[in-house]
């Protein structure tokens, strides 16, 4: 018998603990005012923040595109570009941002606390697109520059280019194109000064296929140029023409085969132009191509600050509702399971700061209906509990059998609810997801509240005065 009491004193403290770990302020300040009081030094709760979403807190939406054409792992290529952009705007201190694939060629970006739309876009676009191109062929080249001729003698003439045949040549570079080594397999760089002229280089390295890659790119390109391009324009050429010539003051040109993964960007560049451009290039360079955001959304902080207290003033009728109906329907078995629901609310607050979960809109409105949820299996198990009292059995028989008749019932509901909950996390968007997820959070704690801690609190009536008081129950 005294083992009841033990199980209440300690789900009493773990509700205690959740509480206070949910919401500390209060405990805090009444630290500090026994502190000051009596010149104590008790230490202050632990303090952490919820996670809140950018429809709360406010922020930048932006949805990308990527150019994926000349990709053949169109999905590894995405998943490349996902973790760069993350790895560049957690590099800003951004809070919490949130970088997701879209279908198969978007990119979702959410930067919470950031209201500046063109400061989230120079963020992003900063972030460089790092290729190694080689020489094309004299035919290669000189097709290319006819239809450049032919182009600029049709606009002269203010004629219809697309009536020009291949026309789309023009548009290409006449003297290099791209190769199979891209950013996508840059493992590093750094700053190296060469030993006898002291100028910045700037050395990098690959990855194990890139190395392979860079090895494949000079042993066919021995004698010839190697032009290293970033954000479409080239490191190496100084002259601006767009090629490697006498014009540079400077030709890399590939003397053997090189092994090791390794490549060093020499020229006539100053430490700071060195060193920015190995700062952009270990921020992350993009797989793929992405240019300017295709739909751009911002949710200023005053906004999420309103949408916030509203949810949570829904959350708190909710809950008041939901009290009044079980204490008007099933009397001192409702009171206890609205404590319960009560342990419910603090447990699940404490473990979505744990997890840690971040806080939508949605997400608070599954966990504002999975408190509705929370009582289901209460129903059934007093609807049962009343039937077996009216047929003359005491309370705890009537307990026994409450919970035995009516656990398949809430085993079976609940994992439905479950199952639908998996399928929107894993097919939905991520607006959905948060819902989701804070609903099959909610539906496994109060599991865990309903046939665990109420059935506590009932025991604990078990051979009081108010078991007599048929009415209470």
């Amino acid at each position: 018998m005294a083992q009841k009491y033990y199980i209440f004193i300690g789900v009493l403290i773990l509700a205690i603990f959740a509480g206070i770990f949910s919401y500390p302020n209060y405990f805090n300040k009444s630290v500090d005012f026994l502190n000051q009081k009596f010149l104590w030094t008790l230490p202050h709760f632990w303090e952490k923040p919820y996670i809140l979403g950018l429809d709360l807190q406010g922020g930048v939406n932006l949805v990308y595109q990527a150019d994926l054409s000349a990709v053949e792992d169109k999905s590894g290529a995405m998943q490349g570009l996902r973790d760069v952009i993350e790895r560049r705007v957690n590099m800003f201190g951004v809070s919490e941002p949130v970088v997701q694939i879209q279908g198969q060629d978007r990119l979702v970006v959410e930067l919470p606390g950031v209201t500046n739309v063109e400061q989230a876009i120079n963020m992003i676009g900063q972030t460089p697109y790092l290729e190694f191109n080689e020489q094309k062929t004299e035919e290669e080249s000189a097709k290319i520059i006819e239809k450049i001729k032919e182009l600029q003698d049709a606009q002269a003439k203010k004629e219809d280019i697309t009536k020009i045949k291949d026309w789309q040549l023009a548009l290409q570079n006449p003297y290099f194109k791209p190769t199979e080594l891209t950013g996508k397999y840059l493992k590093s760089a750094i700053v190296i000064f060469d030993q006898t002229t002291y100028k910045p280089q700037i050395e990098l390295k690959f990855d194990d296929e890139g190395a392979k890659l860079f090895e494949q790119v000079t042993a066919r390109n021995i004698k010839k140029p190697l032009a290293i391009y970033l954000d479409g324009a080239s490191i190496i050429d100084t002259s601006g023409d767009g090629k490697i010539d006498a014009n540079d003051s400077y030709s890399p040109i590939v003397q053997d085969k090189i092994t090791g993964g390794k490549a060093v960007i020499t020229g006539d560049m100053s430490a700071k132009t060195a060193n920015d451009i190995v700062r952009r290039l270990n921020s992350g360079a993009l797989p793929v191509k992405i240019g300017s955001p295709i739909s751009q959304e911002t949710v200023g902080p005053t906004l999420g600050s309103v949408s916030l207290q509203k949810s949570l003033w829904a959350g708190i009728y909710g809950f008041l509702a939901v009290v009044v109906f079980m204490v008007v329907f099933y009397r001192l078995p409702g009171l206890l399971a609205s404590l319960a629901l009560v342990i419910y609310v603090a447990l699940t607050l404490a473990l979505f700061k744990l997890i840690p979960i971040t806080l939508t809109l949605a997400g608070i409105g599954g966990f504002v209906l999975s408190i509705g949820m929370a009582v289901d299996a209460n129903i059934l198990i007093f609807a049962r509990m009343k039937e077996e009292i009216k047929s003359g059995k005491d309370l705890p028989s009537a307990i026994d059998e409450g919970f035995a008749r009516a656990w398949p019932s809430i085993r079976d509901s609940n994992f439905n609810s479950l199952i639908v909950c998996a399928i929107l996390f894993i097919f939905a968007t991520s607006f959905i997801k948060g819902f989701a997820f804070t609903l099959s959070l909610g539906i496994i704690v109060s599991l865990f509240s309903a046939i665990f801690i109420t059935r506590i609190f009932l025991m604990i009536f078990i051979g009081s005065k108010l078991e007599k008081l048929k009415w209470l129950l």
